[in-house]
């Protein structure tokens, strides 16, 4: 009987030995907390003038553009990665609860519920953007009006609306560079009130000179309001003319540091809808990893934006909500093995409006609807199981001490969408959250319907937005936008 047990826990051992040993791994080369390399303004301010002095390019010699992206870290100064990590997480959550507060306010808002009203009566704004305070990861510099005066804008594509802070100013917050005044430009013009620009804006109104105001409202409160106009733009000497923006006058709870926001989203007034003509409704951008690369992330728009390699997924559409870039996740695999339990109806986006995956570059650590995070959870800690296990740290609880170690073994992680699979670098799902050596798998789980792909797995990925055929792909950023090889595969 005792040699029938000790068979019996030999077979069992070996099942799970086997098991074990079938499962894919990579190798992840341990790396510390970035250290921010903070912006040299007077170096900026350089460039930029140097910028205004190219000669301009005719109005369609240009079918393209590219931009150089700084991360927010780089706006702050004499604060450890610690704290700078710590931050990034509290962004994260207001960014994901003003995303669900969002998406939750379009199914139950009737179709195109639009806001309109005098000025001095004030607005009653049924927008809530993806914006929440001070979660704007990424940046760049961009000339504003005609000369163009330099400035700082965050990019967003969980929001439509291009705004940037105006003189005078009832309330607007610190900024680095001056704040923008319209006078000075030759190229500003304000919207008529009766404009079919004016009739695009889900808040709008209309001051006594019968012109057109703007209001948007997030998800924490903050509100910019202001004259809605046209202004040129202009990127690296390449202008771009008669772009809609709100122009600011009352700016309240928002940025520290930029001027403003340019609007990536999908909605009509966003600034890829606004010049699709021009660039074809096709953009793309880099994020590096900060912690393993010194290389800075960058941002494409027009046809050189896409590479003829890169494999696409089709971009789905919400019936009641035009602005997020909705993708149809079907899978998840873990060590080379399709993740029991996580099936494309967790993340199905129903007729209604509700549930979905959306893509976007303000979200660093990606949300799953709660019980395809379980399954995934559980499936990466069985893979993982010869890691010493670390206390949860903040969002995550699922971590690991990994000090006095350079390299470890990790399961493979793989996201299967409609047409395309994305198979994860190690550094994309295991990310440091302390000096000490602990580090912690980047997904999270959410009780709302809405599961949310952010940048920490969109690192070292060019991610095409291509608006025209209506999807969205990637290939590797060490590629050239010609393309080499794919990086995901069929």
């Amino acid at each position: 009987m005792e040699g029938k047990a000790r068979n019996h826990l030999l077979l069992l051992f070996s099942f799970f030995f086997t098991a074990a040993a079938s499962l894919q791994y990579q190798t992840f080369v341990l790396n510390s907390l970035p250290t921010p390399s903070t912006l040299s303004w007077p170096e900026s301010v350089s460039e930029s003038e140097s910028e205004s002095s190219l000669p301009l390019p005719a109005p369609d010699a240009e079918s393209s553009l590219s931009l150089r992206l700084h991360h927010v870290d780089s706006l702050s100064f004499n604060r450890t990665p610690e704290h700078l990590f710590n931050l990034r997480i509290q962004r994260d959550l207001l960014r994901v609860k003003s995303l669900t507060a969002f998406a939750e306010s379009a199914v139950r808002a009737p179709p195109r519920n639009r806001s309109r009203g005098r000025a001095n009566g004030g607005f009653s704004s049924s927008v809530i953007s993806g914006l929440a305070q001070g979660s704007g990861e990424y940046f760049t510099r961009l000339g504003v009006g005609t000369p163009p005066r330099y400035v700082y804008m965050v990019l967003d594509t969980g929001s439509d609306v291009v705004w940037i802070q105006c003189a005078p100013c009832k309330k607007c917050y610190s900024q680095t560079d001056p704040v923008f005044d319209p006078a000075k430009s030759r190229s500003f013009a304000t919207v008529p009130c009766r404009s079919p620009l004016c009739r695009k804006l889900d808040s709008s109104g209309c001051n006594r000179r019968n012109t057109c105001l703007y209001q948007v409202s997030y998800g924490d409160g903050s509100i910019t309001v202001g004259d809605f106009s046209t202004e040129t733009l202009t990127f690296r000497g390449t202008r771009v003319a008669r772009v809609a923006l709100g122009c600011g006058h009352d700016n309240e709870g928002l940025f520290v540091a930029a001027a403003g926001l340019l609007g990536l989203g999908r909605g009509r007034l966003s600034f890829p809808t606004q010049t699709g003509r021009r660039f074809n409704r096709k953009f793309s951008y880099c994020l590096v990893d900060r912690s393993t690369s010194a290389k800075p992330s960058s941002m494409v728009f027009g046809d050189s934006a896409v590479s003829r390699t890169a494999r696409f997924t089709p971009l789905l559409a919400n019936p009641k909500l035009d602005t997020f870039y909705y993708v149809e996740l079907v899978g998840i695999s873990v060590g080379g093995a399709h993740v029991r339990g996580i099936t494309a109806s967790l993340f199905k986006l129903d007729p209604a409006g509700n549930g979905g995956v959306i893509i976007d570059s303000g979200t660093s650590v990606t949300r799953l609807t709660r019980p395809a995070y379980i399954a995934l959870r559980d499936a990466f800690r069985a893979g993982a199981s010869s890691l010493k296990r670390a206390p949860d740290f903040s969002l995550f609880d699922t971590c690991f001490d990994l000090s006095g170690k350079t390299e470890v073994k990790v399961p493979t992680v793989v996201l299967h969408f409609r047409g395309a699979d994305v198979s994860l670098p190690a550094t994309n799902y295991l990310i440091p959250v302390d000096s000490s050596g602990t580090f912690c798998f980047a997904f999270a789980g959410t009780m709302s319907g809405l599961s949310i792909i952010g940048n920490i797995q969109q690192q070292g990925f060019r991610v095409v937005y291509d608006l025209a055929a209506s999807r969205i792909g990637s290939f590797g950023c060490e590629a050239s936008v010609k393309g080499h090889r794919p990086v995901l595969p069929s």
